[in-house]
């Protein structure tokens, strides 16, 4: 299993994803927007390179596609799953997991920020020589009711090397012209 994979995937996972109990298997489902094929795709080369010998489904739904894979051991990959909403919910990696993460944060926020996040124009006014001047700059935010998942987001940032800050108990921002730089360099476009 490659860690690069596994640690894109659990942020996908931990953004928009869920485990669900079947008869005698599990299914690992990933709603994606339908107007971004790009991670629809991302989403299902992850699954199959985890999962190589086994089908990866394409569900459609009103404005998006659920990427399912169906595997009795899916909670084994992913022990965050439980009953009930994740936000509400503790929410922690295991070691093998924080291990995976710290050697690949790039994929982890890659998962996160294409599932919950945006990259948004953000605009501010300063006032200059007595005359109010508009300023616009681009901004990844990610968003999540979930704390837990927030801190680990936070966490990852750091590890990367990107400046960000909380605007919310739900949401990170990451504002700085090089930040963003660097973040768009690590993650890639949301397409």
């Amino acid at each position: 299993m490659s860690g690069q994979a596994y640690a894109a995937l659990l942020g996908f996972y931990l953004g928009d994803g869920c485990v669900s109990k079947q008869r005698g298997y599990y299914s690992l489902r990933v709603s994606c927007d339908r107007t971004l094929p790009h991670i629809v795709g991302d989403v299902t080369e992850l699954i199959r390179q985890i999962r190589p010998t086994h089908a990866v489904f394409q569900v459609s739904a009103p404005g998006t596609v659920v990427v399912q894979a169906n595997w009795k051991h899916w909670p084994c990959l992913f022990p965050q799953h439980g009953p009930g909403r994740k936000h509400e919910r503790r929410i922690a990696l295991v070691d093998w997991q924080r291990e995976i993460v710290s050697q690949h944060p790039d994929a982890f926020l890659r998962g996160l920020f294409h599932s919950d996040g945006s990259r948004t124009r953000n605009w501010a006014t300063r006032r200059v020589g007595g005359e109010v001047k508009r300023y616009e700059y681009p901004r990844w935010e990610f968003a999540n009711r979930s704390t837990d998942i927030i801190a680990l987001c936070c966490w990852a940032l750091e590890l990367a090397g990107v400046a960000f800050r909380l605007r919310r108990v739900d949401r990170v921002a990451v504002s700085r012209r090089e930040a963003v730089a660097r973040l768009d360099e690590l993650i890639g476009p949301k397409a």
